[in-house]
């Protein structure tokens, strides 16, 4: 049996794959020069400016992977609910190693409970990639405009959050999240949903055209991934495009690992830690395994500083944030 050491460098390196053109300036100047002739050329002035900005940043993007296969310890431990995801991640990235091929991961969908650290797992995939997040919050979002953009001829209409990622990132195989996609708000008018239907099938989404700007743009290098509570809200068409992983919460040894590594994150990131024991007593870490994740840092932040107020150079339980049944009126406030 292979162990991960004897794949893995100690240090990730992530070279430039190779540049890739993620529209055609041709097109654009076309565009641009049919504007320029109009009649209401003031009209046009945000299109235009969108027009300008893509010829003066070029049509090149970084196109990245790791050099190798990257040592994921750190994640695995970090993350001990996404085993699974991060065991397909790992194999999207081995098949492109040793090659001309550019990274490719098959659009996921991370199901499971409010908290347990769905989005934070996407922003921790984007830094070991080295390429670029955007993050789509479709819990608030009511029109579809918001991923393909909206036509240039409405009032304040501006380009989706797709062209936005590819003209004006460095990359083009940037990570979009589409966070909480079973919450989109579909209306007989028009399917919030209805761009991601080209978007997640690789042949269309090389000449996804943007409703603002319509220019065709590459976007079949992105690396989706999309979160949800609940499946059954998500049409069964977006879900078939999918790898659909259940990501349950940590059982309570993990839980604790998870708090523990929390805990000391924080002291080690602030100087105010030195002012704190290196490692919480057992019933902190207790108490801290019964919440989400999601609620464990503002938890140890209430926490260290009741301790600093009290000072104490140790967390005590009474310090956290009461949870079962009462919170706190301080310390969990939105």
């Amino acid at each position: 049996m292979t162990t991960s050491l004897s794949l893995v460098p100690q240090a990730l390196s992530l070279p430039v794959a190779q540049m890739r053109s993620v529209f055609q300036p041709v097109e654009v100047e076309r565009k641009l020069s049919r504007l320029q002739d109009g009649n209401a050329a003031r009209d046009h002035d945000p299109l235009r400016a969108v027009y300008e900005r893509m010829l003066e940043r070029g049509p090149e993007r970084f196109q990245v992977k790791p050099s190798g296969v990257p040592d994921m310890a750190a994640l695995y431990e970090q993350l001990p609910n996404f085993t699974d995801v991060l065991d397909d991640v790992k194999r999207h990235v081995a098949l492109a190693q040793d090659s001309r091929d550019g990274l490719e991961v098959t659009p996921m969908l991370l199901l499971g409970p409010p908290g347990i650290g769905k989005t934070h797992f996407a922003r921790q995939l984007a830094e070991l990639l080295g390429t670029g997040m955007s993050l789509v919050p479709m819990s608030s979002m009511t029109a579809g405009w918001l991923l393909s953009g909206a036509s240039s001829q409405w009032k304040g209409a501006r380009p989706g959050k797709v062209f936005e990622a590819l003209v004006e990132g460095e990359y083009a195989n940037p990570v979009i999240v589409v966070d909480e996609i079973d919450k989109a708000a579909c209306d007989a008018q028009y399917d919030p949903l209805g761009a991601l239907y080209g978007l997640l099938e690789h042949d269309t989404a090389q000449s996804f055209t943007d409703e603002f700007a319509e220019v065709a743009i590459d976007a079949s290098q992105v690396i989706w991934i999309t979160t949800a509570n609940d499946e059954r809200r998500i049409p069964d068409p977006i879900l078939n495009r999918m790898n659909v992983f259940e990501v349950q919460p940590p059982s309570p040894e993990q839980a604790r690992a998870i708090a523990s590594r929390m805990y000391r994150g924080i002291r080690a990131e602030h100087d105010w830690g030195r002012h704190f024991a290196p490692e919480p007593p057992a019933d902190v870490l207790d108490l801290l395994a019964e919440m989400p994740p999601r609620e464990m840092r503002r938890a140890l932040m209430t926490g260290f500083g009741n301790a600093r107020l009290a000072r104490r150079e140790q967390i005590e339980a009474a310090d956290l944030p009461q949870v079962a049944g009462r919170k706190a009126r301080i310390g969990f406030m939105q």
